[in-house]
């Protein structure tokens, strides 16, 4: 179900020269990733989310690639707003399970969003393999800025830890460490996540991009 209210967005935000900064509806209800690249982006980028665009909409990820996901969510908003949009789909991807959890990464366990039970399943998916190798992947897709959807993609390798660490982040960041470092994702400042993930660089490369 989606509905479109005729609710005014935010007025525009400037940059230190006076110049209107890209505006972009963000295509996610999920509040943690808005949060995070509303971070990683300040001051370079406007992310207006679906709520302050008075969209409600849920989109099935029906797709069986990251990029077919993307284009699904970001395509559904911009259809509604007539606004650039992005949206992302972002996994990880274990190399000893031949990249599962990947696109299913969310509902792993079967329930979506129960991230508790998606890193029990995984712990137990690795008991007893050697190749702890893993990456996480983010695919921006951009609908309504170009006559073609436009994809980013931001990666970040790893491994998995054999039991949780740390307790900020979400998702399966207890249990990833990312190549260079031997802290999780959990046990790292936000601003430090956010410099080195799959999310962060995918945003920075979108701001690139759009410099």
């Amino acid at each position: 179900m989606k509905s479109a209210s005729n609710k005014e967005l935010p007025d525009p935000e400037f940059n230190h020269m006076g110049v209107p900064l890209p505006k972009l509806v963000f295509a996610t209800n999920n509040q943690h990733k808005i949060d995070e690249a509303q971070a990683i982006v300040q001051g370079k980028l406007q992310l207006i989310s679906l709520k302050e665009a008075g969209v409600e909409i849920e989109v099935d990820e029906t797709e069986t690639t990251f990029r077919g996901n993307a284009f699904l969510k970001a395509q559904a908003v911009w259809e509604i707003t007539g606004l650039p949009c992005v949206a992302d789909d972002s996994g990880l991807c274990v190399n000893a399970l031949g990249g599962e959890p990947g696109v299913f990464s969310s509902r792993y366990a079967g329930e979506a969003g129960n991230h508790a039970k998606n890193n029990e399943k995984l712990l137990s998916e690795l008991l007893g393999k050697a190749d702890r190798s893993a990456y996480f992947t983010t695919v921006l897709c951009i609908v309504g800025m170009e006559n073609t959807p436009i994809y980013i993609e931001g990666r970040v390798n790893g491994v998995i830890l054999t039991q949780m660490q740390g307790k900020d982040g979400f998702g399966y960041d207890p249990l990833f460490c990312p190549e260079g470092e031997n802290r999780s994702f959990a046990e790292m400042l936000a601003s430090e996540k956010n410099a080195m993930s799959h999310r962060g660089r995918a945003f920075q490369s979108l701001m690139d991009y759009l410099r």
